[in-house]
């Protein structure tokens, strides 16, 4: 009585281990969440406050299915000065989270046949919004050799394929891709007229490198689809707040499916939005420098046990190499019953990750020792 084309699609692998964990704490385990994706840091007063007092001006009705003006003028200017990237209006869609963006992406550019190159490992939600957009996903191994980066990726293309997906800085490596592989895709985009999904949720949380936006590169600025949102950069995870950047022919498909669906994103949280765009960034910049010192703190306690892991570049998240002990699943799985810590088997994000783990280090300090501590315990 179900839809076929669901019963291929697998449950959000992070949910299920949030799931799990979320099951221990309730028989009265003390969890360390390294698990989940999302800061661990309150929204910023002052974005806060700019919900409040839209709800108190009563802006709790429809707002244009795109977005409220105000905002979709923002974020044309956030991308023209953070990203070095020229569009309008008219080309914004503003989405109840970067994760619906991308479902519509996915949806208004794919078809049955289409192929679609992603990185491997990715992030867990890329290869299901290709197959129900009825699409076939060509995984393009990465390896930590090089840090995760995409190489030889002219390789993977075919005449089917329509989608190359980016994300940068990446979810789950903390990858941050330089200007020479960002400029290789993109004339592999040029030469061969295919999109180019780019996913740039993470690109406020980097430490070490600099964010470029493929959007910005010569020939793409009809060939770029990027993606953004508050969850990441402004603890607004529950606030579900995205949007998206598209060529006029995409953004004309991509409307009609988002009116049909979702209507709109809520409307006082599109207010407290422009107040993220245009409001005091000292917030994100503490945030990050916080997240910079756990980094630092996990890594070197990886690395005092043995664990291989390439030092993350950007986004939250550290992809630990623990084919010594086992399998990542089987490792996780060790670690969640036994230490009560929270991991994500690698294998959730591709077949590359099969001896990984991701830990999520949007957590405290003190938790972090507490978690190596536990750690060295169960794998000693």
């Amino acid at each position: 009585m179900t839809a076929k084309r669901l019963q291929n699609i697998t449950e959000s692998a992070t949910i299920r281990i949030s799931n799990l964990a979320n099951e221990l704490k309730n028989q009265g385990k003390d969890i360390i969440s390294f698990s989940l994706g999302e800061p661990d840091f309150n929204t910023p007063e002052h974005i806060v406050d700019a919900a409040k007092a839209s709800l108190d001006r009563g802006e709790t009705h429809y707002t244009p299915s795109p977005g409220i003006p105000e905002l979709r003028r923002a974020i044309v200017e956030k991308l023209k000065i953070d990203n070095n990237i020229n569009t309008i209006a008219g080309n914004i869609i503003v989405t109840p989270g970067a994760k619906q963006a991308i479902f519509e992406v996915m949806l208004s550019v794919l078809e049955e046949g289409d192929e679609t190159i992603i990185f491997d490992p990715a992030w867990v939600s890329y290869d299901p919004c290709v197959k129900l957009a009825g699409a076939r996903t060509v995984w393009a191994p990465t390896t930590c050799d090089n840090g995760f980066t995409p190489i030889g990726t002219g390789e993977y293309i075919t005449k089917k394929t329509k989608l190359i997906v980016i994300n940068s800085p990446c979810n789950p490596t903390g990858g941050v891709y330089d200007k020479s592989t960002i400029k290789e895709i993109a004339d592999l985009a040029v030469d061969n007229n295919i999109m180019v999904l780019s996913d740039e949720i993470y690109e406020k949380i980097i430490y070490d490198k600099e964010h470029i936006s493929i959007g910005s590169m010569d020939g793409m600025q009809d060939l770029t689809i990027t993606v953004n949102g508050f969850s990441k950069a402004y603890a607004m995870t529950g606030w579900r707040l995205g949007y998206v950047s598209a060529p006029k022919e995409v953004y004309q498909q991509m409307v009609k499916l988002h009116s049909h669906s979702v209507s709109q994103a809520t409307s006082f949280v599109q207010y407290a939005g422009i107040a993220a765009l245009q409001g005091d960034q000292a917030c994100v910049q503490n945030m990050v420098r916080e997240f910079r010192e756990r980094r630092d703190l996990l890594i070197k306690g990886l690395e005092k046990l043995g664990i291989k892991c390439t030092r993350p570049d950007g986004a939250f998240y550290a992809f630990a190499d623990v084919s010594e002990y086992g399998s990542g699943e089987a490792v996780a799985e060790v670690l969640l019953n036994k230490a009560f810590v929270a991991t994500t088997p690698g294998a959730a994000f591709g077949k590359a990750g099969n001896n990984f783990i991701r830990i999520s280090y949007a957590t405290s300090k003190d938790r972090i020792k507490e978690a190596l501590r536990r750690i060295e315990a169960v794998l000693d």
